[in-house]
């Protein structure tokens, strides 16, 4: 199974959180790829309940367009391309040669540290 850790990190548990992840790139370690955010405001005005849904809907679905992915979330097809866009640019969704929508994990902590 694939997962993501999503977290807020104070600045000087960012450094410590990188070079622990170094090091362990540096010994062949596995490592659980994160995302980092400096405020519980930050973290929860990038992944916004809707985006959230978003992802699920494209793990129950995948495959979806943008547009039928608009459609079976009842949502402006603007708004969901923004979340989309968004979502892809964070690495949590891939968006396919054919326009259709993966997830790239299937499980997503997240969490305060």
């Amino acid at each position: 199974m694939s997962r993501i850790e999503i977290s807020v990190l104070r600045p000087d548990a960012a450094l410590r959180a990188c070079a622990e992840v170094w090091h362990a790139l540096e010994t062949g370690e596995a490592v659980t790829p994160r995302l980092a955010f400096g405020s519980l405001h930050e973290l929860f005005s990038t992944i916004t309940k809707k985006r959230l849904d978003l992802l699920r809907q494209v793990a129950a679905h995948d495959g979806l367009t943008i547009r039928q992915l608009a459609n079976a979330l009842g949502r402006d097809y603007t708004n969901v391309h923004r979340d989309v866009t968004n979502l892809v640019d964070l690495g949590l969704l891939e968006l396919g040669t054919d326009g259709g929508l993966s997830t790239l994990y299937d499980e997503i902590l997240i969490h305060d540290d």
